[in-house]
C-alpha cells in the first residue's frame, strides 16, 4: 500500500516529462542530457550571455522557489466559513506563494481569470518574506505559529541597495505559478503604478510570453498623488492571455446602458412585464438609436429578450433600394413595400428571415428569425437588433470610472473606511465584465487585500445570474494597533478582508443558492515529520506511534487528501457511519476515505460494499497509515478491496 505524496505538485518532474515527450532521446533515468538537447535544437540554442533580458540578483533562486514543492496543507475552518455546505467560493488565509503551490494540483489550467493588485513597492515594509530554503517555515514564524514570536520584516527602502531586486524576487515566482493555473483561454489583469511598471512588464513578458501581451490599460483614479511636484492621477493594468491563438475580445458597456440593463434585470426577475416597464424601456431604447421602440417576448426559459426594430426602408431620399415581395407569416399576403425600396437586397433578407421559427408576440405581431412583422400585411416589416449586440464597446485603454472604493467599504461598515485606498468595485466589475463569462468560471485574486474582487464577483453574479466562483488569498498581516480597524476588533488584514465578504453576501438581494464561502488556513502538514531525538530514542518512538499531529482533526486530514489528490476544495461529499467509524464518499464513490485509528477487516468489508453500492467506474480508497494494527491486516485489506474491484489503495 503506497503512501500519498506529502508534497504539492512536482512541477520539475512534469517539465521533464514534457521534454521527454518532445525529445525522448534527451532524457535518461529522469535526467536531461543538455548536450543531446542542444544538438536536437540546433541553431535555436542561444549561449551568448549578452542578450536582451532583465537580470537581477536572486532571479535563479526565484525560479527555483517557484519549482520547489510545498509540504504545507490547507486546513478548513468551519466556524469562520459562511454557509459551508452550499458554497462555491474559497477564502484562504495564508502566504500566497505557498498557497499557489498547493493549488497547483487541484486548479491546474482551471482558472478563467486572475486579477491581482500587488504591493506597489513604495519603500514600505514587504509582507511577503520568501526564504529560499523553507518559505512555509518563514510564514509560520511570521504568523507566530512557531517559536520566534515577534518575527519582524525589514523595510524595503530605496536606500537599501536592493529596492527593485526585493520586489522582483517577490513577484517572479508568484507569476510563474499563477500562469500554470490559467485555462488555455484564461487572462490575467495586474494593477501597478510607475514604481515597478517597466520591471513588471519585462518579467510578465518573460513568463506569459511577449506575444500574449494584450495591452496596458490606464486607469484614471481621479485622486491626485503629489509626491513629485505633479498631480499623478493614473495607474496601470497590464493584460496578458495564456494563449493568443485563441480569439479574445474584451468589451465594456456603452455609456448610458446601465439604465436599460437595470430595467432588463427587473424584467428577468418578474413573470410578466408591466406596461409601465415596457414604456420606460421604449423611451430609453429611442435614446440609444432605435427608431421604432422595442418589443418584449417570453422565450421558452421564461426570460424576456429585449430588442429594437430598425426601419427597413431606404433612408436616403435620393437613392432607391430593391423592391420585392415579402410574405406575411399569418395572412400569407405580401406586406407593404417601402416607397423607396428595401434597405437590404433579397438574398440578405432571406438570410435573416426564418418562417420556420415564427413567434407570435403578446401584441399580435410576429418575430420570424431577425425580421419583425405587424399584425397583418399593412405594416412594413422591420429588422431586429438585440440589446446584447449593441450594448458593448471594445474595452478602452483609458478607463475613467467613479472612485467608489472607500464609499463601497463605508456602506458595509457603518461609515467606517478600514482599508487604505481600496480599488473601486466599479473598476473590478468593468474588468470582470470585459471577459466573456460562463457558468462556474473560477476567478483568482491572490493579493486579496480588501476583497474588492470578491464583492465585484458577488454583485455581478446577482445581476446577471452567471455563477462565477472566486478564490481569495490573503496573508494575515497584523493591523497597526492605532488603526481604526484594530480598535474595532480586527487583529489582521485577512480577518477584515473576509468580514467584508460576509457583509456583502448579507447585503445582496439574490436568489442564487451558492453564496457561501469556505474558509481555509495555510498550515504545516497534518502528518508529523520524522525527527529522531538520538538522546531519547524510546521517547521518539512513543511520540511517533501515531503519525498525525495531536491538534489535527479528521476534517484536516480529509482536505489534505483533497489537496494532494488534486481535487477541488469546494467539492461536496457525504459522510456515513460504518461500524461507528466515519467514512467519507466523494464523487459518487470515486474516492472513499476512512481515517479510523483501528481498521478491522469487517470495516474494510463495509467499504467494499460501498463501492458496489455506488458502482463508480474507478474507485480509490485512502486510509490513515497507522490505523492498521499490523502488516497482516494491511495485506488482507488490499486483497479484500481488490475483490471488490478497487485497485488503488493508499494511506496518509
Amino acid at each position: 500500500m503506497d503512501k500519498i505524496d506529502g508534497n504539492s505538485k512536482d512541477i520539475v518532474s512534469e517539465n521533464i516529462a514534457q521534454v521527454e515527450k518532445l525529445f525522448p532521446e534527451s532524457v535518461s533515468d529522469g535526467k536531461i542530457d543538455f548536450n543531446i538537447l542542444k544538438q536536437l535544437l540546433g541553431e535555436a540554442v542561444d549561449e551568448n550571455s549578452e542578450r536582451y533580458q532583465l537580470s537581477w540578483y536572486g532571479k535563479s533562486n526565484s525560479r527555483r522557489i517557484a519549482l520547489s514543492p510545498s509540504t504545507g496543507t490547507l486546513r478548513p475552518n468551519f466556524e469562520k466559513s459562511l454557509n459551508w455546505d452550499n458554497s462555491d467560493h474559497l477564502f484562504v488565509e495564508g502566504d500566497n506563494l505557498e498557497t499557489l503551490k498547493l493549488l497547483q494540483k487541484s486548479y491546474h489550467s482551471k482558472v478563467k481569470m486572475i486579477y491581482i493588485d500587488p504591493p506597489y513597492n513604495t519603500g514600505k515594509e514587504f509582507v511577503y518574506p520568501d526564504n529560499y530554503q523553507d518559505n512555509l517555515d518563514t510564514y509560520l514564524k511570521y504568523t507566530n505559529q512557531k517559536d520566534e514570536k515577534g518575527f519582524k520584516l525589514k523595510t524595503n527602502s530605496e536606500t537599501g541597495g536592493r529596492f527593485h531586486t526585493n520586489w522582483l524576487n517577490m513577484m517572479y515566482p508568484r507569476l510563474k505559478l499563477a500562469r500554470n493555473l490559467l485555462k488555455q483561454d484564461g487572462v490575467i489583469f495586474i494593477s501597478i503604478d510607475d514604481n515597478e511598471y517597466s520591471n513588471l512588464k519585462k518579467i510578465a513578458d518573460e513568463i506569459f510570453g511577449e506575444e500574449n501581451f494584450i495591452d496596458s490599460v490606464v486607469w484614471n483614479k481621479r485622486v491626485p498623488k503629489n509626491d513629485k511636484g505633479i498631480g499623478n492621477i493614473h495607474e496601470y493594468i497590464l493584460i496578458y492571455v495564456k494563449d493568443n491563438s485563441i480569439r479574445h475580445t474584451f468589451t465594456m458597456p456603452k455609456e448610458g446602458m446601465k439604465e436599460l440593463n437595470d430595467l432588463r434585470l427587473k424584467l428577468k426577475r418578474s413573470k410578466t412585464p408591466t406596461k409601465d416597464a415596457e414604456d420606460e424601456i421604449k423611451k430609453l431604447y429611442k435614446k440609444r438609436g432605435f427608431d421604432r421602440g422595442i418589443t418584449l417576448y417570453n422565450s421558452l426559459d421564461k426570460e424576456y429578450e429585449l430588442w429594437g426594430k430598425i426601419n427597413m426602408s431606404w433612408p436616403n431620399a435620393n437613392t432607391f433600394g430593391p423592391k420585392f415581395d415579402v410574405i406575411h407569416p399569418k395572412t400569407k399576403v405580401p406586406v407593404k413595400v417601402p416607397d423607396r425600396g428595401w434597405r437590404w437586397n433579397e438574398a440578405r433578407f432571406s438570410e435573416e428571415l426564418d418562417y420556420d421559427n415564427c413567434i407570435e408576440l403578446h401584441d399580435g405581431s410576429f418575430k420570424c428569425g431577425n425580421i419583425w412583422f405587424g399584425k397583418d400585411e399593412n405594416t412594413q416589416a422591420s429588422s431586429i437588433k438585440y440589446l446584447k449586440d449593441v450594448e458593448n464597446l471594445l474595452l478602452r485603454t483609458i478607463l475613467s470610472l467613479k472612485s467608489d472604493g472607500g464609499i463601497s467599504v463605508e456602506k458595509l461598515f457603518e461609515g467606517k473606511s478600514f482599508f487604505s485606498y481600496p480599488k473601486p468595485v466599479t473598476l473590478l466589475k468593468a474588468l470582470l465584465s470585459s471577459v466573456k463569462a460562463e457558468k462556474d468560471d473560477i476567478i483568482l485574486d491572490f493579493f486579496a487585500g480588501a476583497s474588492t474582487t470578491a464583492q465585484a464577483i458577488l454583485e455581478l453574479n446577482s445581476e446577471d445570474g452567471i455563477n462565477r466562483k472566486f478564490i481569495m488569498v490573503q496573508l494575515p498581516e497584523p493591523l497597526a494597533e492605532d488603526s481604526e480597524a484594530f480598535k474595532a476588533g480586527y487583529s489582521n488584514l485577512a480577518d477584515l478582508s473576509f468580514d467584508r465578504i460576509k457583509k456583502v453576501v448579507e447585503s445582496l438581494d439574490t436568489d442564487l443558492p451558492d453564496t457561501g464561502v469556505r474558509y481555509f488556513k495555510l498550515d504545516s502538514s497534518n502528518i508529523k515529520e520524522w525527527d529522531v531525538d538520538t538522546d531519547d530514542i524510546k521517547g521518539t518512538l512513543f511520540e511517533y506511534s501515531t503519525n498525525v499531529k495531536d491538534d489535527r482533526t479528521q476534517n484536516d486530514l480529509l482536505f489534505e487528501v483533497l489537496v494532494k489528490y488534486g481535487l477541488p476544495l469546494d467539492l461536496t461529499y457525504e459522510s456515513k457511519k460504518c461500524l461507528d467509524e466515519d467514512v467519507y464518499i466523494m464523487g459518487m464513490g470515486s474516492l472513499i476515505i476512512c481515517f479510523a485509528k483501528n481498521i478491522t477487516l469487517e470495516l474494510v468489508e463495509k467499504i467494499g460494499e460501498l463501492k458496489r453500492e455506488y458502482s463508480p467506474e474507478v474507485c480509490r480508497v485512502v486510509f490513515r497509515d497507522n490505523g492498521f494494527g499490523d502488516d497482516n491486516i494491511k495485506t488482507n485489506t488490499i486483497q479484500i478491496l481488490k475483490q471488490s474491484g478497487i485497485d488503488e489503495i493508499k494511506s496518509l
